[in-house]
């Protein structure tokens, strides 16, 4: 990996190619199923109306509609239960015609996501968060990855960045990025076999770690957590960790972290779309598990 000692800006990583590439795939194989008289069906599940958790549901049914997706729709009061949204998953694992289900997080305060995702059939989980997904992964079986993670191994794939044999350091352990990104690109794969290391905001001295990646992951949820100082000079610095205030992004690396960075993702448009196209890959994944294609 070069070292960008002598520049002041970094290489950016935008995701917007990425993600239009693992769309386009999915376009293709969208267009296979439909000629083969199978319609891939993506459902979302909405509980409560805040309005920034509508507003990701209608962009994900958009493009569901442009890639070729049906995309059936629930919405259930703020005021559900437990049971009631047990029930539309219980419904929707059963229904035949949907290969994909997901359900918008966060849910009301009231509910318990983890629990009702244990009644989802773990082959329609298209955000790969089910625990029987999160097993697969553990011991390299095939089945939903999860989004963010992927995107992430893709991203870094699409930019010609090497992760065999190098130092990943991951700064954050939580369940949807974190953990599963250190097992994804821990395994033996070209565009990943890498050396990784689970740091998090309870170990003290975490900069010892991040300043000697070759990689370095920002996965904490911490706006603003990593910052030059903590970046080895001429590193690949991916910001996979946001918090958000209304609408707007908060992510745990600091712009100013470009002028050590040798490559960076950009404070917009950097791991998230990716994230998006991988939830549509599981989606057509999981169509043509069910067609037996």
């Amino acid at each position: 990996m070069s070292d960008s000692r002598s520049t002041t800006t970094a290489r950016l990583l935008p995701g917007g190619p990425v993600a239009d590439q693992i769309l386009a795939e999915v376009a293709g194989e969208v267009r296979a199923l439909r000629a083969a008289g199978v319609t891939p069906s993506l459902a979302t599940v909405l509980v409560g109306d805040d309005d920034a958790s509508a507003g990701y549901i209608r962009i994900k049914q958009r493009q569901a509609a442009e890639l070729g997706f049906a995309s059936p729709h629930v919405h259930l009061p703020a005021s559900a239960s437990q049971a009631d949204l047990h029930g539309v998953l219980a419904d929707l694992s059963a229904d035949g015609s949907v290969h994909g289900v997901l359900v918008q997080h966060p849910v009301p305060g009231h509910l318990d996501y983890d629990r009702a995702l244990e009644v989802l059939d773990p082959d329609k989980d298209v955000d790969g968060m089910h625990p029987v997904n999160m097993g697969r992964l553990a011991l390299g079986l095939p089945g939903p990855l999860p989004c963010t993670p992927a995107g992430i191994e893709a991203l870094l794939a699409y930019h010609g960045v090497p992760v065999a044999g190098r130092e990943v350091v991951i700064l954050g352990r939580g369940a949807t990025l974190g953990r599963p990104l250190a097992m994804l690109l821990a395994q033996k794969r070209p565009t990943a076999n890498a050396a990784v290391t689970v740091v998090h905001t309870g170990v003290a001295d975490w900069p010892r770690y991040t300043r000697r990646a070759d990689i370095l992951v920002a996965a904490a949820g911490v706006p603003g957590i990593v910052r030059p100082e903590h970046v080895r000079p001429g590193a690949v610095v991916v910001g996979g960790g946001v918090r958000y205030e209304g609408r707007r992004l908060l992510p745990d690396v600091d712009e100013s972290c470009a002028e050590v960075a040798g490559a960076i993702t950009p404070r917009v448009g950097g791991v998230g779309p990716t994230t998006v196209a991988m939830l549509f890959r599981n989606a057509v994944r999981a169509a043509r598990r069910a067609a037996g294609r």
